[in-house]
């Protein structure tokens, strides 16, 4: 049986190679947005620290109010940081949303050279057994040609050649 061959092959190949490469280009922006998750989770930590030693260790007592102007510059340039975090998320997660749509887009267009892969394979499949049952047909045909010749010998007469109008006996 002859081997299937599709033709667009290389074409399938570049089209799972684009959709491969979708994928890593969505993973790195999926990272990069963990990252800055991560960096937003630590700033807003340390600020509930700041926060929690303020109260805890320096509003009792005698009050150090440069120690209180210092802790507000450092909060509200937390703040500042929280704010550009969230800024970069922002960018971040269009590109994200971007990545996306191209690996479904890629994805799409692999899907469409697989289903035509898959029809033609079926054609191809169809094909040879049409083939394979034409040359089954020609075997029986010739056999029982040769099954009559015998028996016309063994009764010395001609053996009966069927004309092209005419189906071969069954």
């Amino acid at each position: 049986m002859p081997k299937f061959v599709f033709p667009l092959e290389a074409v399938l190949r570049h089209r799972e190679h684009v959709e491969r490469e979708r994928q890593r280009e969505l993973a790195v922006a999926q990272a990069e947005m963990s990252r800055l998750q991560d960096e937003l989770k630590a700033v807003t930590e340390a600020m509930h620290a700041g926060a929690a030693d303020m109260k805890d260790n320096h509003l009792t007592g005698s009050i150090d109010v440069n120690y209180l102007a210092a802790h507000r510059r450092y909060t509200v340039a937390m703040q500042r940081r929280g704010v550009t975090i969230v800024q970069d998320m922002a960018r971040q997660q269009k590109k994200v949303d971007e990545s996306q749509r191209l690996l479904a887009e890629a994805a799409r267009e692999r899907k469409i050279i697989e289903k035509l892969r898959e029809k033609q394979h079926e054609r191809w499949k169809a094909e040879v057994a049409r083939e394979e049952a034409a040359q089954l047909d020609e075997v029986a045909m010739q056999m029982t040609y040769r099954r009559e010749a015998i028996t016309a010998d063994n009764q010395d007469v001609p053996p009966r050649i069927p004309l092209p109008a005419e189906e071969p006996p069954a």
